[in-house]
């Protein structure tokens, strides 16, 4: 008894740290595979199957640190730690599947369609929807599959963002990751969420309006 006890203690803490290991190790691959590719506005996802493995590692990357908590919950309840395994499959798989529509429904665009995505992200952000999703993100999951629906619908209007920005910029990818992370792990305050509701909002306008006051939205020059 003592020692399934103590299995009990030690499994989610170790569930974290491989979490957060395997996030680590996503990041170096996915700079490795995007490495050249960042041409703003005018990057192009290439073939299906490279954007298939980038977009993969791409999740992982930015999506496991904040999933990390409830993989150790999960593994808690479960009083398993091969729980984890199955439950961060799924959790992957519905991001997987969330790039394959994104992959279909890109097309080449300008800095007014850019703009529009980015200024619709800022709205979604202070809609009922996002609100009720990101709730349910922060709450125990019974699977992988039904903790990643709600943590797509939370961060899908980030997402949308980062495609229309560059999907392949090393930059907007971190910094959607730490608002989705920052958005998982912690509660939802008005007087956070507003004004970075506002922020996102004032960069589709700016995109909109001004497009080369963004840094690293135009092609760089040849």
């Amino acid at each position: 008894m003592v020692n399934v006890a103590s299995r009990r203690l030690v499994a989610p803490p170790v569930v974290v740290a491989a979490t957060l290991g395997l996030a680590a190790a996503c990041w170096a691959v996915a700079a490795w595979l995007m490495d050249g590719m960042d041409m703003g506005i005018a990057t192009r996802p290439g073939p299906f199957g490279f954007f298939a493995a980038a977009w993969v590692t791409m999740m992982a990357a930015m999506m496991l640190p904040g999933a990390a908590p409830a993989f150790a919950r999960h593994v808690r309840l479960s009083g398993k730690a091969s729980a984890a395994l199955p439950f961060a499959g799924y959790y992957l798989a519905i991001w997987a599947l969330a790039g394959v529509v994104a992959y279909a429904l890109d097309r080449p665009h300008g800095s007014l369609a850019a703009g529009a995505v980015v200024i619709a992200a800022g709205v979604y952000e202070l809609t009922p929807v996002k609100r009720h999703f990101r709730q349910r993100c922060r709450e125990n999951a019974a699977s992988g599959l039904g903790y990643g629906l709600c943590c797509v619908g939370s961060g899908i209007g980030l997402m949308a963002m980062l495609v229309a920005l560059d999907v392949m910029s090393l930059f907007w990818m971190a910094v959607v990751a730490l608002v989705c992370c920052a958005q998982k792990l912690l509660p939802a305050k008005a007087a956070i969420d507003v004004p970075l509701a506002l922020a996102i909002f004032g960069l589709g306008l700016v995109i909109v309006c001004a497009p080369s006051l963004v840094p690293g939205f135009a092609p760089p020059a040849m």
